[in-house]
C-alpha cells in the first residue's frame, strides 16, 4: 500500500479526518493503509490507469497511529458533497473496509470535517434555544421531560390523545410516538394527529404550557416529504423520523422542506446492530455528527442509568458531539431514554447535564395512580434536582413522587 502513509501532517482545512480501531494481523498502519486505499482510490492490486498524480491527488493517507488506533486523512475533493452528500460521506469513510479480509474487526470512531465542508449544510433549523423558546424554559433552562405512549402500538387514536391529554397535563413537554408506530389501521396518522393535538390544545388552556407531539413519518422516500407537508398544515407541532431506517437524505430533506418548520425529533432504532459492538461498526458519536448536519433538533443518544445498555463515557462522547461547536451549527438537544422512571432523573442530570430531554414511557404510564400522576412525579423529580434537594426528602410533600419511589426505588447519583 505504498503512497497511502502521509510523509507529513495533513492540512485540516482541506481534509475530512476519520478515526478507526483496528484489529488485525498486519501492523496497524499496514491494516490503516488497506483501509485508505480501498476507500479512496486503490484497488487491491496496482492497476495501469492509477497514476502517481491521481493518487497524490485523491489519495486518503494514514497520518497518525496510537497503538490500534488509526487517523486517516481524505482529501475534500474525494467527496461529493453537493449531489452525493452525506450518503457520499458514509460510502466513503465507512464502505468496504468493514469487509476487507486482512481486517479481523475495524470501527470507525469518529469523523472531523473542515469549516469548508461544514458550511455546505445547514444543521437543525431550532437546535436546543429554539425548542426552548417554544417550550418556555430558555431563561430558566431545565431538563425537559418526554413520554413515550404506550403500549408502544396498538391503540386507537382517541386512546392516543387521552393517554397525551392526561400526561401533558401532569406536566411532560413531550409526547411522542414510538419508533414502530406508523400509519396502520388501528390508528391511522392523520387521526392520531387530529386527536392528539386537539388533546394538546385543551391541556395548554388549561395549563398554559405548550407540549410537543412527535408524530412518526418514517416512510418511503417518496411519500415522507408528503406525510410530514400534510401534518404540519394539519397543526403538527414537531416531526419524528427514524433516521436509520429512512437515511440521513430522509432527515435533511425534511429539514430542508420551507414548509416543515417545525422541530425534527430523530430516533435511533436500528443503531446497535452497528454501534453495540465494541470493535467494529461505528461508534454513535459519528451518527450523531451526521444528524446534525443534517438537520435534527433531538437526537436519541443513550442514557446514564436505565434499561438499555450504556456506557456513560460513550454516552457523553456522543452528546458533546451533539452540543459542542461544529462550525456554524446549532446545537442537538439529546434525548435519553430507555427504561427511566423518577427515581432515576438525578442520575441522569448528574451525568448527563440540564440540555436534555429525559424521556420515559412505562416510568410515567406505569405509575400506581395511572399517566398523569406518573408525569407528576417525573416533573417532581426534575425540580427536586434543580432545586438541589434530595428525591426522598422532595417526596414528603410530594404524593406522585412518593409513590413512583416506592414502587421504582431510588438510584442514588456517583
Amino acid at each position: 500500500m505504498k503512497g497511502f502513509v502521509a510523509k507529513e501532517a495533513p492540512d485540516p482545512d482541506s481534509n475530512v479526518l476519520a478515526e478507526y480501531l483496528i484489529e488485525s494481523s498486519l501492523s496497524t498502519i499496514e491494516a490503516a493503509a488497506r483501509i485508505a486505499a480501498e476507500e479512496s482510490i486503490g484497488t487491491w492490486t496496482e492497476v495501469t490507469t492509477t497514476t502517481e498524480r491521481i493518487k497524490k491527488r485523491l489519495g486518503a493517507k494514514v497520518f497518525k497511529v496510537e497503538d490500534n488506533r488509526a487517523f486517516i486523512a481524505f482529501p475534500v475533493e474525494l467527496f461529493d458533497f453537493d449531489t452525493g452528500g452525506l450518503p457520499n460521506v458514509l460510502s466513503i469513510v465507512a464502505g468496504n473496509l468493514f469487509g476487507l479480509s486482512a481486517l479481523k474487526a475495524v470501527r470507525l470512531l469518529d469523523v472531523t470535517f473542515p469549516p469548508s465542508v461544514l458550511e455546505r449544510f445547514k444543521g437543525p433549523r431550532f437546535g436546543i434555544k429554539g425548542v426552548r423558546k417554544i417550550v418556555g424554559t430558555l431563561k430558566n433552562p431545565r431538563p425537559h421531560v418526554g413520554t413515550i405512549v404506550k403500549p408502544k402500538v396498538g391503540l386507537n387514536p382517541k386512546q392516543m390523545a387521552k393517554v397525551a391529554y392526561e400526561a401533558a397535563v401532569g406536566g411532560v413537554d413531550l409526547v411522542k410516538d414510538d419508533e414502530t408506530l406508523a400509519n396502520q389501521s388501528f390508528c391511522p396518522i392523520f387521526d392520531r394527529l387530529s386527536t392528539v393535538m386537539d388533546a394538546l390544545d385543551r391541556a395548554k388552556e388549561e395549563t398554559g404550557r405548550v407540549v410537543f407531539y412527535a408524530l412518526n413519518v418514517t416512510s418511503e422516500f417518496d411519500s415522507i416529504l408528503k406525510i410530514a407537508e400534510e401534518a404540519v398544515e394539519r397543526g403538527a407541532n414537531m416531526i419524528m423520523i427514524d433516521v436509520l431506517t429512512t437515511g440521513l437524505s430522509a432527515l435533511k430533506a425534511l429539514a430542508r422542506d420551507p414548509s416543515i418548520k417545525v422541530p425534527l425529533h430523530v430516533h435511533r432504532a436500528m443503531h446497535g446492530a452497528f454501534t453495540r459492538v465494541k470493535k467494529h461498526g461505528i461508534h454513535m458519536k459519528v451518527i450523531a455528527k451526521l444528524v446534525r448536519m443534517a438537520g435534527g433538533d433531538q437526537l436519541h443518544t443513550g442514557i446514564a442509568a436505565g434499561k438499555m445498555e450504556h456506557e456513560i463515557s460513550d454516552v457523553l462522547r456522543v452528546n458533546d458531539a451533539l452540543k459542542a461547536k461544529m462550525g456554524e451549527l446549532k446545537s442537538v438537544m439529546p434525548v435519553a431514554s430507555g427504561g427511566i422512571h423518577p427515581g432515576l432523573v438525578p442520575a441522569n442530570i448528574k451525568k448527563l447535564g440540564i440540555d436534555l430531554v429525559i424521556n420515559a414511557g412505562g416510568g410515567i404510564h406505569g405509575h400506581p395512580r395511572g399517566t398523569r400522576a406518573g408525569a407528576a412525579a417525573m416533573r417532581q423529580a426534575v425540580d427536586a434536582v434543580m432545586k438541589d434537594l434530595s428525591l426522598k426528602e422532595y417526596a414528603k410533600t410530594h404524593e406522585e413522587l412518593r409513590l413512583a419511589l416506592e414502587k421504582w426505588g431510588y438510584e442514588e447519583p456517583r
